[in-house]
């Protein structure tokens, strides 16, 4: 009797602790999903900015083409932006720099009263304020759920389970500069209209394939592992 009882006691022990493991092992494939879903909105809104950027440029150029510096800095910035394989950090550099050399490029646009009244551009810079302020929301959830996934996999004792099973550290998406931190803002003094489903290049500026960096799609930014 005494027997079966410290056998059923063995037992009881032995499903806690399955029912245990399986939710500390649950739970960190929970955030790495939450971590991964969130990865890929930010690479959403990224993308679509990318897409924006060649229109934006060809329009400015259409008014203000001596303006070199500010273009040409805003094309480095996207070629460097969509460049593959890159790692979470460099990918954050190369985001912020572009956000700061837009910034410089809208404050030349005020300049130039004619090209702040275009349609296209208005679209373009409207479009592009909300999509850096989407990626700043998504960078403050993607992030969250970083530190949540991290905090997991380093305490004490879901860290055995996250070594055994794998998994790793995220990386923050940050960008380190406060200066890069700055979301370019459009104002100039009147509704934007709505963005056209077909922006086209203005027609006195060259193709927009200088602009475009190799390749139609940009592929994806340091997806987490």
């Amino acid at each position: 009797m005494a027997g079966l009882i410290v056998l059923i006691v063995i037992v009881v022990l032995v499903v806690i602790l399955g029912l245990w493991a399986a939710g500390v092992y649950n739970g960190l494939v929970r955030l790495r999903n939450l971590v991964q879903e969130a990865w890929r909105q930010i690479d959403v809104e990224l993308k679509r900015r990318h897409d924006l950027i060649p229109n934006l440029v060809e329009t400015v150029k259409g008014y203000a083409a001596h303006e070199r510096e500010a273009l040409d800095a805003v094309v480095a910035a996207r070629t460097a932006a969509v460049t593959p394989n890159e790692t979470m950090q460099q990918q954050a550099e190369h985001e912020g720099a572009l956000s700061a050399a837009l910034g410089r490029l809208f404050a030349v646009a005020e300049a130039y009263p004619n090209l702040k009244a275009n349609h296209n551009f208005l679209a373009l810079a409207t479009e592009l304020t909300e999509t850096e302020d989407r990626v700043a929301a998504g960078r403050r959830f993607y992030n969250a759920n970083v530190r949540e996934l991290n905090t997991r996999v380093e305490s004490f004792p879901s860290n055995l389970f996250a070594g055994v099973f794998h998994f790793a550290r995220a990386d923050y998406f940050e960008i380190a500069d406060a200066a890069q931190r700055a979301v370019p803002q459009v104002g100039f003094g009147g509704p934007a209209a709505p963005l056209p489903s077909s922006l086209p290049s203005s027609p006195a500026s060259p193709s927009s394939s200088a602009t475009t960096a190799p390749g139609a799609q940009p592929p994806p930014y340091g997806t987490p592992q």
